[in-house]
């Protein structure tokens, strides 16, 4: 189990933006890598209602389940690991072998029985080590929908927003506030069960 605290700045980028940055950059990366993050919540969104998330993650057959909730700056992530056999019983709701994220659940008064799987996000992440921080490209699909997003994770808050600022300006891109995906996604999957 790790518990990381995850300062980051998110901007919203348009599909030009997007792809400029991925040519611009291109010495940097090797090109996006496929992650699916599959998401949970209870029936009436508890976690959502406390501005936490959880999900579990499957990027390169690695897999791992984290429960994100609020930090007095950004946000902190409470994450194990899972082995596929795992992943796959907890993605069916057969078991919840997860147990540093099951503590952290019942302090939200969650308990792993009352979750329900929600859907699946899939993004194509580039990311790359750049002035102090990570910086990352995300071309994210869920729900018939897709967007890209900028995001610059950082361990200074202050610096790291002067200089994502900074970079937003020097590639004259607007600043697009921007949800976190999980936020989105639900959003989405919120309105598709209104239409139905």
């Amino acid at each position: 189990m790790t518990k990381e605290l995850e300062i980051e700045f998110k901007n919203m980028l348009t599909r030009e933006e997007y792809s400029r940055l991925l040519e611009d950059f291109t010495d940097y990366h090797q090109g996006p890598v496929t992650q699916h993050n599959h998401y949970f919540d209870t029936a009436d969104f508890r976690l959502k209602e406390q501005l936490s998330a959880l999900r579990i993650r499957n990027k390169n057959e690695q897999f791992e389940c984290t429960l994100k909730i609020p930090a007095p700056v950004g946000h902190y992530e409470i994450t194990d690991p899972l082995t596929k056999e795992q992943a796959q019983q907890m993605l069916t709701l057969k078991s919840f072998d997860a147990n540093e994220v099951a503590q952290a659940l019942r302090t939200l008064d969650v308990l792993p029985a009352q979750l329900n799987l929600i859907g699946t996000l899939t993004t194509h992440r580039v990311e790359f080590d750049f002035l102090d921080g990570l910086l990352v490209l995300d071309h994210s699909e869920y729900n018939g929908q897709e967007d890209f997003e900028l995001e610059f994770e950082v361990s200074d808050e202050k610096i790291g927003r002067h200089q994502f600022l900074n970079f937003l300006k020097e590639q004259e891109i607007p600043e697009r506030p921007a949800n976190k995906k999980i936020a989105r996604f639900m959003n989405s999957a919120l309105n598709s069960t209104k239409d139905q």
